[in-house]
């Protein structure tokens, strides 16, 4: 269904960023499906462990088969990523690479805006969030291509598979409000596809667990 509706033109996206973390030790991988990221991923850095968390069994098996001799690497977990809590949110390591491909998209605002409270806790000093996603871009383009044709595929994912998303959310928004750092964006297809790289910002490099967890409460009571 990607290639016969997009081409080649998400998976180019999903790699955009792949050469940048080499240098990547712990990653957490959220709804990639049937793994075609996470196996570049792995043989692109031979020394990076990543935990992959989906809500579909069969999806995390025909991960862990595509990630062929390298599934070693991967730890699996059977999961809603909304409510699922990280084992890295427990430890002083933390996950130095996340990477969401067109998942955040079926996420609703208030469950992206959590998840990246959420994630911004597990994640290591100086860790990069890597994300790709549809987006409708301002102008003439955005207007009468790319709204109708995001509008339509919402329409047919819930026809598919019941998502009750109806719109994008504003992912840029949360991840900023979470302390991440947009450092880069691209885009394909007039801006209807993007891919971004997000760093963890200020409060995870200075602070510790219970600062950290003061200066969003107190971040939040400002805003």
């Amino acid at each position: 269904m990607e290639f016969f509706s997009f081409g080649p033109w998400l998976a180019l996206t999903r790699r955009t960023f792949l050469d940048r973390p080499t240098y990547c030790r712990r990653a957490l991988v959220l709804g990639d499906g049937d793994g075609r990221f996470t196996a570049r991923l792995l043989r692109e850095n031979p020394t990076i462990q990543i935990d992959a968390v989906d809500a579909s069994d069969s999806m995390l098996q025909a991960l862990l088969r595509r990630a062929g001799p390298h599934a070693g690497r991967v730890r699996v977990y059977l999961a809603d990523a909304r409510t699922w809590d990280p084992p890295a949110a427990n430890s002083e390591e933390g996950y130095d690479l996340i990477a969401t491909h067109f998942f955040l998209d079926c996420l609703t605002q208030p469950e992206v805006e959590s998840l990246a409270t959420k994630l911004l806790h597990a994640a290591a000093p100086d860790a990069v969030w890597i994300v790709s996603e549809f987006w409708v871009p301002p102008g003439w383009f955005g207007r009468l291509i790319a709204g109708p044709l995001v509008s339509g595929l919402y329409l047919a994912f819930g026809w598919l598979t019941g998502l009750a998303v109806r719109s994008l959310p504003d992912h840029s928004a949360a991840l900023r409000d979470a302390c991440f750092r947009l450092e880069e964006r691209r885009s394909r297809l007039g801006g209807l596809l993007i891919a971004e790289r997000w760093l963890a910002n200020a409060p995870n490099q200075h602070f510790g667990a219970s600062e950290r967890a003061t200066f969003l409460v107190s971040r939040s009571l400002r805003g």
